[in-house]
């Protein structure tokens, strides 16, 4: 007698259900226990705060007395992590049930309060695992949407307290593809470049930005007897509106834009349905000139962006740099031209 391979399937799935509900259920209750051992500390050195060095005895005892029976959870360094995860989090009721303590152990260490409750929301909102919020913090991703946004809108749609109405609120300038394990000094094809893209296509899609689901790979499309291929098609259910990205090696130009553009019109006019919004184009390009980009799309343009992708990490400095740079611009805007008689 043969029994149906469903059947089976059905029994895997509550046993990995269960094991799932198992994990997070330790893990909170391990975060719960961290959050009260540093409430004891906080509390205790509060009553002796008349010693200066009562704080750092008083870490010193308990990792004595307990490192030797419970191991390196009752470290002085642990110790120390659990004070300021209480000082960080005084109420309890405010801890997500879904964020382990190696979710808490990453955003304690932020001393930018804005941060720590931007990688908290996005954590929360998205299910992060531990790594990939290492991932984020590492790639710079709070300060590089800080970019071409201001703090409280990106806060803001962390929180969901703002819908979404503009693709620059979620996307990326520039994109950080260290995972693609493509070598920077390397030359490669884009047709490389895209197939490293869906070979990991989880890690892009967390990168690209929020609400992103796959459609199509070389999209072709037929304009009176020509063939022409879209690179990459997504769908954003946040934005409502379809997302084509079209990848060049290159440093981007003008007529890279164009046909771009086209693309956009084709899903506009013959793909879109009328509850949805209009399609946004995303040249993810080597390199860029702002100015070109700026000057060859219309004023009000709001469906096409030029997006500069990396191959590493972005160091802090890198940073700084970008926002030294987004800075100058904003100052020379604010710069009336002399007028002309």
């Amino acid at each position: 007698m043969e029994i149906r391979r469903d059947f089976f399937l059905k029994i895997q799935s509550i046993i990995s259900t269960a094991q799932a509900k198992a994990i997070r259920a330790v893990d909170n209750e391990r975060v719960i226990m961290y959050w009260q051992i540093g409430k004891i500390i906080f509390e205790e050195e509060q009553n002796g705060k008349e010693r200066a060095d009562y704080g750092r005895f008083l870490i010193k005892s308990i990792s004595d007395n307990f490192q030797p029976q419970f191991g390196s959870g009752f470290s002085i360094r642990q110790l120390q992590r659990y004070r300021q995860f209480y000082r960080t989090f005084p109420i309890a009721s405010a801890l997500r049930t879904q964020l382990s303590w190696t979710h808490y152990k990453t955003i304690i260490g932020f001393d930018n309060q804005d941060k720590r409750e931007f990688y908290l929301a996005e954590s929360n909102k998205n299910s992060w695992t531990a790594r990939q919020l290492e991932r984020q913090v590492n790639s710079q991703l709070f300060e590089r949407l800080l970019l071409s946004n201001d703090v409280k809108d990106v806060l803001a749609v962390a929180r969901e307290e703002k819908s979404l109405s503009d693709a620059k609120e979620i996307i990326k300038d520039p994109m950080v593809l260290e995972f693609l394990g493509l070598k920077r000094e390397a030359a490669y094809y884009e047709k490389d470049f895209e197939a490293a893209i869906i070979t990991h296509l989880k890690d892009f899609l967390l990168e690209i930005g929020n609400g992103f689901s796959f459609v199509a790979r070389q999209k072709r499309i037929h304009l009176d007897g020509e063939e022409f291929f879209i690179d990459l098609v997504f769908y954003n259910r946040l934005l409502q509106c379809f997302v084509i990205v079209e990848i060049k090696t290159t440093k981007l130009k003008h007529e890279h834009i164009g046909q771009l553009q086209m693309y956009v019109n084709y899903y506009d006019r013959f793909e879109k349905q009328g509850f949805e919004n209009p399609t946004i184009g995303i040249l993810l390009c080597a390199d860029k000139n702002d100015a070109v980009v700026k000057i060859t799309l219309p004023e009000n343009n709001k469906t096409i962006i030029g997006s500069k992708y990396q191959l590493y990490l972005p160091t802090e400095q890198q940073l700084i740099d970008e926002v030294k740079k987004e800075i100058d611009k904003l100052d020379n805007n604010d710069i009336e031209s002399p007028s002309t008689n």
